[in-house]
């Protein structure tokens, strides 16, 4: 019986045009181009919901990463969890989700992005039913390492189906539409999790937290199977073991000791492991050459550092990402403790920055970066920073007495600015990498993103409990935690001083929306050198 496969890949050299090859692949190993007036135009009519599909997927990751915070004190009550274990419940789904990022990626290079996907979103889906079926704390945290896991695997195919689907001129729309869901993801979350747990569903307590997942989940893998289109790199590969397990290897000695250090006191060994974790990625770095020299085929494809755009825009993510990593923590310990607000009550105050970061992003991409280019995103820092300044003002100003509707006006600016600056972010990062690098460079740039909150988590320990005494009385708590809160968003707004000056290295315009045919023909004369 003969079997086929149909497998549509978009390279885009520049990323200013498209161009479109399927062909058919039988058992015997040959293969036959087809008319794109055939399998190709019906697969690109299905791309729109191969898009809605995929996106589902990185909310649902989103989602989860903040859902459970709200939920702790629930978890710890219920399941009897102790402190420890309540840390590596959130914890083990970072370190998994981090040290599995760049692997994923890879492995959808090599194996189909869509296959590697559903395989993804399958682990993912039976994870979170472990998770909402946990019977103690110790199945809890093992199905939470699993679910990150999983995670690692779906997540870099996200963008890659989208860098492999559409083409150049239809992209920056679609990152608009990530950057809006990325948004709404982050605050979604804590907003989900509070509602589920105060609802008790069916006197499930925290549980449905992670039982939300599954008609998800499946949905995702039924219809993902079916409207998905398979991408691959165009010439065949290998799975770099060796460079797996130094990547893995490096990031558990850097975000481990970040990730528990405040719980045991920052012991020597952190430290230690966080400077071995530089030699190890210089190993890796080495070897990295040393395999690309040998067979082309390496697990970090170091020639994407060698584009500008991706350089540049690897180095704002990171540090975006210490940024967003230390605002989200202080802000929920602000409100909760500080403050003293039910979990409800701080979700819904986060409304109005969601709404914004959506909006923001849509607009970014589709309209303004069209015309002003690289200007946008460093718009997008200082619109962020000043609502971080006007947040701090109303914070000192109104003290203990402020209110929800008192913090709307710096969140919408804040939101704005964040929306300015991930969704062209994201655009201008993977705007030159070549098609069969796509799912590498996805788990890169998710990689780094995590590694820069792993950072941000970190410095909380410094920037927020450092300003707080061990032993409060309890009226001494909330003026406190609104101090420390205060001092901490005078170091977000550092941070996106620092962003603003790093994006003059990004192109002043990013590739995709340079204008012209002549463009798009260089684009299509260099098709085959890239697929084979």
């Amino acid at each position: 019986m003969t079997s086929t496969e149909t497998s549509t890949e978009t390279s885009t050299g520049t990323s200013t045009g498209t161009s479109t090859e399927t062909s058919t692949e039988t058992s015997t190993g040959t293969s036959t181009e087809t008319s794109p007036d055939g399998p190709a135009a019906a697969a690109d009519r299905r791309r729109w919901f191969a898009l809605a599909i995929v996106m589902t997927a990185a909310f649902m990751d989103l989602v989860d990463v903040t859902i459970v915070n709200v939920a702790i004190p629930s978890i710890q009550r219920d399941a009897g969890a102790s402190f420890s274990q309540i840390q590596w419940i959130t914890a083990g789904y970072a370190l998994a989700f981090a040290a599995g990022l760049i692997t994923g990626g890879r492995l959808g290079d090599i194996h189909g992005r869509k296959r590697v996907f559903l395989v993804g979103i399958g682990g993912f889906t039976v994870a979170s039913a472990l998770c909402g079926f946990a019977v103690n704390p110790e199945m809890l945290v093992a199905a939470r390492i699993l679910q990150g896991a999983m995670a690692a695997l779906m997540v870099p195919q996200v963008l890659s189906i989208v860098h492999a689907t559409f083409p150049a001129h239809e992209r920056g729309k679609v990152f608009g539409l990530f950057g809006a869901i990325v948004g709404l993801g982050a605050v979604s979350g804590p907003l989900l999790g509070a509602v589920l747990t105060e609802w008790n569903l069916f006197g499930l307590e925290w549980r449905p937290i992670f039982l939300i997942n599954l008609p998800v989940g499946i949905a995702g893998l039924i219809l993902g199977s079916r409207f998905i289109t398979e991408s691959r790199a165009p010439r065949a590969l290998t799975l770099d073991l060796v460079g797996v397990a130094l990547v893995t290897l490096g990031l558990l000695m850097l975000i481990y000791p970040l990730t528990r250090g405040r719980e045991l006191g920052w012991p020597l060994w952190g430290y230690v492991s966080m400077a071995g974790a530089l030699v190890v990625f210089a190993a890796l770095v080495a070897y990295e050459k040393r395999k690309t020299a040998r067979d082309g085929s390496p697990l970090v494809e170091l020639s994407l550092f060698r584009v500008k755009s991706f350089a540049a825009g690897i180095a704002v993510q990171t540090v975006f990402g210490v940024g967003l990593g230390v605002f989200f923590l202080v802000w929920t310990l602000y409100m909760q403790i500080g403050l003293g607000w039910s979990a409800l009550r701080a979700g819904l105050t986060g409304v109005p920055f969601s709404i914004s970061v959506s909006v923001a992003a849509g607009m970014s991409v589709q309209k303004l970066v069209p015309l002003f280019g690289r200007k946008v995103l460093q718009a997008g820092a200082l619109t962020f920073a000043a609502g971080v300044l006007l947040y701090l003002w109303e914070s000192e100003r109104y003290g203990l007495g402020i209110a929800p509707w008192q913090m709307a006006l710096p969140l919408i600016v804040m939101g704005a600015g964040m929306g300015l600056i991930f969704a062209p972010l994201t655009d201008a990062v993977l705007s030159e990498v070549p098609r069969e690098h796509a799912g590498s460079a996805s788990g890169l740039i998710n990689t780094v993103m995590q590694m820069g909150n792993a950072l941000g988590l970190g410095l909380v320990s410094v920037v927020f409990f450092g300003r707080i005494g061990e032993r409060l009385a309890p009226a001494e708590e909330g003026p406190a935690f609104v101090d420390a809160f205060q001092y901490a968003l005078g170091w977000v707004a550092a941070v996106m001083g620092v962003i603003f000056l790093l994006m003059f290295a990004l192109p002043k315009r990013p590739a995709q929306h340079v204008e012209g045919t002549e463009a798009e023909a260089r684009v299509e004369r260099r098709e085959p050198e890239l697929v084979q």
